[in-house]
């Protein structure tokens, strides 16, 4: 098998592009969408609108059915004495502890959790959620405002991004030799048939085409949101041509950053990261609203903890159909859309982990770290908007969270600082989430896990130019685009579905072979 890498690592830039079929869909999309934007951006716009909204209505139980049985199979899998299984078979971890955390945790919070951090829970607040009956805008909202948020970021969202699917792909990568791409999780139900020709190349393509549309979404978004607080602190013009050099800025670290690899670059901008999100978060702790924090985190926590099903379950049938679309289900396909890569990518870092330390990290640790990012920055937002120090209700009925999220920092201890600070923080996070998913296509692409550099820069300067593109066209592609994750995340799903029964199984498997069960 090592032998094998090594004449994938010689061959080239273009083998390294790998598979024919993934290169042309994929790569394909990507050139139809924009130019079909190009010929009719209403057309796009509205053929997105349509699917997207048809997806959540009909689909929409099934996404969070297949979210909540993956979490409680993932917490019964890492209670289970075959948990203990290391993956890749190693006796010590490849990575630290902290550097491993800190690269989980950028990589999902990154995909948009700092982008709405600061406005989805104050947009709660404002909006009374369908699960609760407070008044909207008093302090009995509170707590409901925070839940909600939680429900959307929270364990459901985490689990499927790295817990049973990563069990999978680590048993067949590490102990069988197979590749890591995302057809390697149907390799358990349909065996070598999909790991060769047309099946396996569709499979990959329509994850990879999942992951550029999440990852261009926030990629855009970044441009506009740094382009509004530059305006608005400094007075900068905040036209196409500064949206422009900050995704040059923006493309140019992270492409770095995917170039140098795992061990250097991406653990590195991880780090440093988690470093300034911490020194973030203890000065709002301190200087901020202290006590209405830890009052609000146990409140919200309680609520989230008690209404849990409720919130999980809720369907058109109970809530507003635009409601559902743009908050529940939108979250839900978005995270099932980055599904398979990410597991690819908590994997790949996890070779040393036991299989009960990598279900903990990313489906218990992980949420429980966003939910307190979410208090810090969310919760005071809302406590600005309830003393009347802020008034977001016009922005945040619009949709505006560029606008929530620097009036909120704004409105922090050393306000101008800790505005400049947030800004800096959301760009090497969203950089964390393109160097992570740019370095995960290559692998996909190329069919190993160390993918040719050029191939990781090709696909990371490829999504800028993307955000770039549709950023000219208008901020209304960027949110089609990102629409569209919710459409992809139907075959998406299907891929991940069989991990309910075959990530059990591979845990178990491994844990015989290592004699820790019989």
């Amino acid at each position: 098998m090592s032998e094998q890498r090594n004449n994938q690592d010689r061959i080239g830039f273009n083998a390294g592009l790998g598979d024919p079929w993934v290169l042309g869909i994929s790569g394909g999309f990507i050139v139809l969408f924009i130019a079909l934007s190009f010929y009719d951006i209403d057309m796009v716009s509205g053929a997105v609108g349509t699917g997207f909204a048809w997806t959540a209505r009909v689909l929409g139980s099934y996404f969070q059915l297949l979210l909540l049985l993956t979490f409680f199979i993932a917490v019964a899998v890492s209670i289970s004495p075959a948990a203990s299984a290391r993956v890749g078979g190693l006796d010590k971890p490849e990575m630290g502890t902290f550097k491993w955390l800190s690269i989980i945790m950028c990589t999902l919070l990154a995909g948009g959790g700092v982008f709405f951090a600061a406005g989805e829970p104050v947009y709660h607040f404002v909006v009374t959620p369908p699960a609760f009956d407070t008044e909207a805008g008093t302090a009995e909202a509170v707590a409901g405002a925070l839940a909600q948020s939680f429900m959307h970021w929270g364990f459901l969202a985490w689990a499927i991004l790295g817990t049973l699917t990563a069990i999978v792909l680590a048993q067949a990568h590490y102990v069988h030799g197979k590749p890591l791409q995302p057809r390697t999780l149907l390799f358990p139900v349909f065996g070598e048939r999909v790991m060769r020709g047309a099946f396996g190349g569709v499979v990959d393509a329509v994850c990879v085409i999942a992951v550029v549309a999440g990852t261009v979404g926030p990629i855009g978004f970044l441009a506009t949101q740094v382009s509004f607080g530059l305006e608005e602190l400094f007075g900068f013009a905040g036209g196409y041509g500064t949206q422009l050099l900050i995704l040059v800025v923006l493309g140019a670290i992270y492409v770095t950053s995917a170039i140098t690899g795992i061990h250097r670059g991406i653990q590195i901008l991880s780090r440093f990261n988690v470093f300034l999100a911490i020194g973030i978060g203890a000065v709002i702790f301190v200087f901020g609203p202290t006590l209405f924090l830890v009052n609000s985190y146990l409140q919200g926590m309680g609520a989230y903890v008690t209404n849990f099903f409720t919130m999980a379950t809720m369907t058109s049938e109970t809530a507003p159909d635009w409601w559902m679309q743009w908050w529940t289900i939108f979250f839900f396909a978005w995270f099932l859309g980055y599904g398979p890569l990410m597991a690819l990518f908590v994997a790949r870092i996890s070779r040393g982990r036991t299989v009960r330390q990598m279900l903990l990290a990313v489906g218990i640790m992980a949420p429980v770290a966003t939910t307190i990012w979410f208090t810090l920055l969310g919760g005071s937002g809302i406590y600005y908007q309830l003393t009347g120090q802020i008034d977001l209700v016009e922005a945040l009925n619009n949709f505006r969270f560029d606008v929530a999220t620097l009036t909120v920092a704004q409105a922090l201890p050393l306000g101008t600082v800790m505005a400049l600070a947030i800004l800096l923080l959301t760009t090497i996070f969203v950089a964390t989430t393109g160097d992570s998913m740019s370095y995960t296509i290559s692998m996909v692409a190329s069919g190993h896990d160390e993918p040719n550099t050029a191939v990781r820069a090709f696909w990371g300067i490829a999504m800028v130019v993307m955000a770039a593109i549709l950023l000219y066209m208008g901020a209304g592609q960027i949110s089609a685009l990102q629409q569209f994750i919710v459409i992809t995340a139907i075959p998406v799903s299907l891929v991940l579905l069989p991990s309910l029964w075959t990530g059990p199984k591979a845990c178990y498997a491994m844990a015989r072979e290592q004699g820790i069960v019989r």
